[in-house]
């Protein structure tokens, strides 16, 4: 199987051109093609700190969700592929599958000729619609599902793709939900903590401290951290969740801080800020210790903050969010959700797929390719367990904005 060397044209000038190693042997798709395909590196765009932004670890917004919308099918190629979204949902989760929606269709007209049709499904955000919209895909032949989008609506599709050994990448960002079939096309916490505990060690810190959530996202943050900082020979010296109250925690880890060389908060940004707050009124000088952070971080309320400017965090370039998001206004005349991109990356990577894999484009070893797929963020690669890995940009907070001083990888390790 031949890669597919990425001739990105004007309309992805974020897209720097992934400098192949003599190994993969270049095959030209289509100088206008959006997307291509590097052996193990379709070029495709995802998204930035997402992990929080729908609340993707339980559901969608309270509320009555609107009337339930029709199926449709987009394109009128030969390959069917499923596409569940909660687009009648209530509240930002509607609103969300509709950019989402409008994302998938601009990536099937951005492929010059893909050989697919989109059947698109509306899961209301219920696992009952998820199994409805699931069952009618299958029906109608799809050989792979692309969502739902949150976690709760997952295990329904997986039950009935599993059923037909058809697989499924679904959007949420709760990793205990993937295996067996089942991908995550989303930035996952555990890629962000691996990044910046990984680099970290890189510029010699070895001792941390950490002041993390009490929640669903703090327990997976919690345990990819300290994973991380023993497999880089770290110690944590310092370690407390909060959950309303910070200031007691905040004070258990300024009083450690002595020892420490780095500090790790991981929350959005609102919650951050708080959390410096409660750390310097508990007597720590943030200046004094090199702060970390996770790509929620990426948020304007974090780059105002005087106690976090210098931090660290993890997150994709985000040139690539800047240049989807000018072409979507080109397109919609209105500003894409940040989970648009994960349709988009989706419905471009089985498009690639479809093109280059033949009878094989969904299996397991074309989807699991150790060597990745490369998006305007970034590489990314399935893991068997359905998990992913992301190779994102390590940002210095500031107060214009993150700036990036080390690039995300142009390939992965083994």
């Amino acid at each position: 199987m031949g890669p597919l060397d990425p001739k990105p044209s004007d309309p992805k000038p974020s897209v720097e051109k992934p400098r192949t190693e003599p190994r993969f042997r270049p095959v030209t798709v289509t100088r206008r093609a959006v997307v291509g395909l590097i052996f193990g590196a379709p070029l495709l765009s995802a998204c930035a700190g997402v992990q929080q932004s729908l609340s993707q670890f339980s559901g969608p917004s309270p509320g009555p969700a609107g009337p339930a919308q029709q199926p449709q099918a987009v394109g009128n190629g030969q390959v069917k592929v499923g596409l569940i979204l909660p687009l009648s949902a209530a509240g930002n989760a509607g609103v969300a599958a509709q950019s989402m929606k409008n994302a998938a269709e601009m990536a099937l007209a951005e492929f010059q000729n893909p050989n697919i049709q989109l059947l698109i499904k509306d899961d209301s955000g219920s696992a009952q619609g998820a199994q409805q919209g699931t069952q009618q895909a299958l029906d109608e032949g799809a050989e792979i599902i692309l969502g739902p989008l949150f976690a709760l609506s997952v295990p329904a599709t997986a039950q009935l793709a599993r059923g037909r050994g058809i697989p499924v990448i679904a959007f949420s960002t709760d990793s205990s939900i993937a295996g067996r079939g089942v991908y995550l096309l989303s930035f996952l916490p555990e890629s962000d903590v691996n990044r910046i505990v990984d680099y970290s060690a890189s510029i010699g810190k070895r001792s941390f401290a950490a002041l993390l959530p009490d929640n669903a996202y703090g327990n997976v943050v919690e345990a990819a951290f300290k994973q991380a900082v023993s497999r880089k020979g770290g110690r944590v010296v310092a370690f407390e969740k909060y959950g309303a109250d910070r200031s007691g925690p905040a004070r258990a880890v300024a009083q450690g801080l002595g020892s420490a060389d780095a500090l790790f908060i991981a929350d959005d940004g609102d919650s951050v800020v708080a959390v410096a707050d409660a750390l310097t009124a508990a007597g720590a000088n943030l200046k004094n210790i090199q702060l970390l952070g996770t790509g929620l971080w990426d948020n304007p309320r974090v780059f105002a903050a005087p106690s976090l400017q210098g931090g660290l965090y993890a997150a994709p370039d985000p040139a690539g969010f800047r240049n989807f998001s000018r072409r979507y206004r080109t397109r919609y005349g209105s500003d894409p959700v940040r989970t648009a991109t994960l349709a988009y990356d989706a419905v471009a990577l089985v498009a690639a797929l479809a093109r280059t894999q033949g009878q094989q484009r969904f299996s397991p070893e074309v989807l699991t390719n150790p060597s990745g797929f490369a998006g305007i963020d970034g590489l990314f690669r399935f893991r068997s367990d359905g998990t992913n890995e992301r190779g994102l940009a390590i940002m210095r907070v500031g107060s214009g904005g993150g700036v990036a001083v080390a690039g995300p990888p142009k390939s992965f390790g083994a």
